[in-house]
């Protein structure tokens, strides 16, 4: 039986797994790097971290597996989106890259909106905002603030260009990133050409990688450098992936219309599939062709989610029991007995899209201790990710479901509150790592063992657990919900003045 690799390029680690073609994952080890944060909610990492992780991360999981490099027939990756780098001639980074949750870019996003520009439908059907997170601002930004490396720079590419880049010698983007976060359109449009001409940034379409290829297809093999840092064999065929909730949502099954994918880690992605697109106010996309052909990805997303639950642990120090934390959360009513969240600890990426608005905890006296800190934030978080389905529904988009998979499926708590907070039952498939499925699936769709990435969907992923909600505590949550959302403009007041 032949097995194919993959690597989750995360936050903070990549992980990776190798799968058998049926599915079953018989191997996975991770990583850690750094991120660098400072003032202005900047964040970087060093793209050298990035390839000493995937080298030792392959080397190990080969082991851990027994197999050798001639047992792996494809690849293929899912990384964040929106991680920028410039680097020269030689691949080389010239600085390190601007992470996706890196919002310095805001001022640059606005004169971008200013623009008026077609291409902007993407941002809630025109009337934006622009997320600072994406490409097109962060380039923006570098050629204001840094000309020098902007100037320099040979290629400004994704975390996951720059993984093909050294593997295979390549310049290849993703249609996945660009049709996401590049404003690049695949149905007739190209390079947003025009943006970048009122923006004074025609220079940088030279500066893109020079070929682009869809989820799915053989961008080529392994070069013999690469192979043997990595332990596999050069006759690899490296198959292009994409942002990780994307990919993500190939590995929850999420195909067809009507169909919700949540992705969850330290941040929250929700993606709808539809035959038909739209745009609408507060919602990302449609977005054409960006994970399966002929049909389009609607999205919203939060910036901080599970990194707010990290933050608390670093807040409250010590080594901060999980497991009892839940215990104890889950025997609070919902409300968490007054407390209430804002969970814009990094700004927001929709509906508001506000990459000024700021983390808030509101209602806290005397009595409250960490673990209603800790539901306030799960139930923050639902919060959020209702707001964005309703933003969904005024669009004229309303899903049955929604499909979890990621870190915070380990908590039955949190995907219960998820549940009650949406009022839609919540899926959690057998393998609940949905990058790395997502993954396997393409490049075993790449080395030919199935026709479509639908069989191979179809083949690999299986069934899980079925979280239906709780009627009494869905309309509890309904008079929080409403707290919940009076609490942006009012914060955002303050935080003006």
């Amino acid at each position: 039986m032949g097995h194919v690799l993959t690597a989750d390029g995360g936050t903070e680690s990549l992980r990776v797994r190798i799968y058998d073609i049926e599915g079953t994952c018989v191997a996975s080890h991770a990583e850690p790097y750094e991120t660098i944060f400072s003032p202005g909610a900047r964040a970087e990492q060093r793209p050298d971290d990035w390839w000493a992780a995937l080298v030792a991360a392959t080397r190990a999981s080969l082991a851990q597996a027994g197999l050798s490099g001639d047992d792996i027939e494809a690849m293929a990756y899912a990384t964040t989106c929106c991680t920028v780098v410039a680097l020269d001639e030689n691949a080389r980074a010239l600085r390190p890259a601007l992470m996706w949750m890196d919002v310095r870019a805001d001022a640059e996003a606005a004169d971008i909106l200013a623009t008026g520009d077609p291409r902007l439908v993407l941002n809630g059907n025109g009337a934006g905002p622009v997320s600072a997170e994406w490409m097109i601002p962060k380039a923006l930004w570098l050629k204001r603030n840094e000309p020098d490396i902007f100037d320099a720079a040979h290629t400004i590419c994704e975390y996951q260009d720059y993984l093909t880049l050294r593997l295979t010698g390549a310049r290849c983007a993703s249609l996945n990133n660009i049709g996401l976060r590049w404003h690049y359109d695949n149905r007739g449009g190209g390079w947003a050409s025009s943006l970048l001409d009122a923006l004074g940034l025609a220079d940088l379409e030279g500066k893109w990688p020079d070929r682009i290829a869809a989820p799915g297809e053989v961008v080529g093999t392994l070069s013999p450098s690469a192979a043997a840092e990595l332990g596999l064999s050069d006759r690899v065929k490296l198959v292009q992936g994409g942002a990780d909730a994307l990919i993500g949502m190939i590995g929850l099954g999420v195909a067809k219309p009507g169909q919700l994918a949540l992705i969850t880690g330290s941040s929250h992605l929700q993606f709808g599939v539809t035959e038909h697109p739209f745009h609408a106010n507060g919602v990302w996309g449609a977005y054409a062709d960006i994970v399966y052909p002929g049909r389009f990805v609607v999205e919203g997303g939060q910036t901080s989610t599970g990194s707010i639950i990290n933050w608390l642990k670093r807040f409250v120090g010590g080594d901060l029991d999980f497991d009892a934390m839940n215990e104890k959360a889950a025997a609070l009513p919902p409300g968490s007995e007054g407390v209430i969240v804002q969970d814009h600890f990094q700004g927001n990426r929709t509906p508001y899209t506000d990459a000024q608005s700021r983390g808030a905890i509101v209602g806290l006296t005397l009595a409250h201790e960490p673990h209603h800190i800790f539901r306030a934030i799960m139930e923050s978080i639902a919060f959020g990710t209702r707001a964005i389905l309703d933003a969904f529904g005024a669009g004229g988009y309303r899903g049955t479901e929604i499909t979890v998979g990621g870190g915070a499926t380990a908590s039955r708590l949190w995907m219960q509150i998820h549940a009650d907070t949406a009022g839609l039952p919540v899926r959690i498939p057998a393998s609940p790592d949905a990058p790395s499925m997502g993954s396997a699936i393409l490049a075993a769709h790449g080395a030919g063992h199935f026709g479509t990435i639908d069989e191979g969907i179809a083949a690999m992923v299986r069934p899980g657990t079925v979280i239906e909600p709780d009627p009494r505590a869905a309309e509890q949550y309904e008079a929080i919900y409403r707290r919940y959302l009076a609490l942006y403009p009012a914060l955002k007041q303050t935080l003006s003045a």
